[in-house]
């Protein structure tokens, strides 16, 4: 029996249909995984649910109600027995577990202490969390956490769970816990919503899957109906045969040949950001990338590479030379760039002018306190305008002012003035027209030609398979495997990413 129904969900932003006529279902007893690219619509379709966006069209119905709701606000959704858990725990880690419970859920001007710890004690039980209601939060694992976030949503009388990301910061111990309370929660009759990016996760856990893609619907699956490589297809909006004749334009490596001292050369490389030990290599003048879903590792793997997340464990060498980069400086010494996937977090500094922004990162290898002259800083920027051609009404003006694509061609010229041997390049193309786009991939090949090492990365594979000779494929934060040569198919990058052909 469906617990909930989403009729024709439609929802726009300025220049933007985030959903056009959307269905989901969930039914009792249910884990249901919503799946889909960054950009395909699953936060927009469950902030409708939940009340933070207000749809332009369509209706939600819920058991035991004979109309359409009414969700204007969370507290509505609350109210209806929607509950969210969200990546980000959103609790008071200096109270007990049980005052996390019933925070703001307490009547009249007096706690009844003993009745709220002994009530806490007996919802932990029943779901199996091991924590004590009496406990501070803050002792508990992350996974616990997130287990009393849930435990909170559940006894507020909660006939839809959504789980946004919950694992994504657990070890593998704790998220067989989690499992467990979700099937706990499924016999109890409650549909549980699971977004997650781990496709290993999806069929360990789930019962069905949507897919949305672009914000449209792609269809609703029985998980032994959906193999993971056609789950991948359906996500990407690739048949597994497309593309599979297009030959990569990258240069081949023809430098040092096979036995060559890699530029750069990384060793059971681990971050903090929750990646696996991994190891890769890069030649002069060669063109590789990260491959694999959003949320598969690649953008933390190069992170890691530039000291832009802290570095645990392994070792990188720079031309057969060791080299300790445990912070962006020390990466921009030795002739690493990176620009990063995020360009209005980790890249442009808005209030600045696009001349300050290009010469950010040579000032600071030369030291703030060594300023170029005007005259300098003219030069280097009108030189990249020009060379880029960036569309701004002067190198004075405004970087926010000036549109996504010319904002990222900014950074890009950022790096390029630094001359650096190895430059990466996370999701360069992201947001910007198809020319740009185009002008891009050229300029990657060029430089790769004139000697420089490159990293590629990007969400959609054709200019992966345009623009490189060699991908490194990531699933779940690990590495998988490596293609090169006649496997550079989309077919083969499909199945790679979704672990063989099952």
């Amino acid at each position: 029996m469906s617990v909930l129904e989403m009729k024709n969900i439609s929802k726009s932003f300025p220049g933007v249909r985030a959903l056009q006529h959307v269905d989901f279902r969930l039914c009792e007893g249910e884990i249901h995984a919503l799946m889909g690219e960054n950009g395909a619509g699953k936060s927009t379709l469950i902030k409708v649910l939940t009340g933070v966006y207000e749809k332009d069209e369509g209706e939600i119905f819920l058991k035991g109600l004979n109309k359409a709701a009414v969700i204007r606000s969370p507290q509505d959704a609350q109210n209806l027995g929607i509950s969210t858990v969200y990546q980000e725990i959103t609790l008071c880690p200096n109270l007990s577990v049980a005052e996390n419970m019933y925070i703001g859920r307490t009547k009249g001007m007096v706690t009844n202490w003993k009745k709220m710890y002994n009530d806490a004690d007996k919802i932990l039980r029943q779901l199996d969390i091991p924590a004590k209601a009496r406990q501070q939060l803050s002792s508990c694992s992350i996974a616990v956490q997130q287990m009393v976030a849930i435990a909170r949503a559940v006894d507020m009388d909660c006939k839809v769970l959504i789980l946004d990301e919950p694992t994504s910061s657990l070890d593998e111990n704790e998220v067989a816990k989690l499992f467990n309370l979700m099937r706990n929660l499924r016999e109890k009759g409650v549909g549980i919503i699971f977004v997650t990016h781990f496709l290993d996760q999806v069929y360990e856990v789930c019962d069905k899957i949507t897919v949305l893609r672009d914000g449209q619907l792609v269809g609703e699956y029985v998980i032994e109906d959906l193999p993971r490589v056609k789950l991948v297809a359906k996500m990407l909006g690739k048949e597994l045969d497309d593309m599979s004749d297009i030959k990569s334009e990258a240069m081949e490596y023809k430098g040092d040949g096979a036995d060559g001292v890699p530029v750069y050369e990384a060793q059971n490389l681990q971050s903090n950001a929750g990646i696996k030990p991994f190891d890769f290599y890069i030649k002069k003048g060669e063109v590789n990338g990260f491959t694999g879903l959003l949320g598969s590792g690649r953008s933390e793997c190069v992170r890691a590479i530039f000291g832009a997340d802290r570095v645990i464990s392994g070792k990188s060498q720079m031309n057969g030379r060791k080299v300790k980069i445990s912070k962006p400086i020390d990466a921009m010494k030795n002739g690493i760039a990176y620009l990063p996937e995020d360009r209005k977090v980790d890249g442009i500094i808005g209030d600045l002018s696009v001349r300050e922004n290009i010469i950010l990162a040579l000032q600071v290898l030369k030291g703030f306190f060594r300023p170029f002259s005007k005259a300098q800083q003219y030069k280097f920027a009108d030189e990249y305008i020009k060379l880029l051609e960036i569309k701004t009404a002067s190198a004075d003006t405004p970087i926010k002012s000036l549109s996504g694509g010319n904002q990222q061609k900014v950074i890009l010229a950022r790096w390029l003035l630094m001359n650096p041997e190895y430059l990466i390049l996370d999701e360069p193309t992201r947001g910007i027209d198809v020319g740009t786009k185009v002008e891009i991939q050229k300029l990657v090949l060029k430089l790769a030609s004139e000697g420089m090492s490159v990293t590629f990365i990007s969400s959609e594979t054709d200019e992966m398979l345009r623009t490189c000779s060699r991908m490194v494929v990531m699933r779940d934060r690990k590495v998988v495997g490596e293609l090169t040569g006649s496997d550079l198919t989309q077919s083969k990058i499909m199945s790679t990413i979704a672990g063989g052909d099952k």
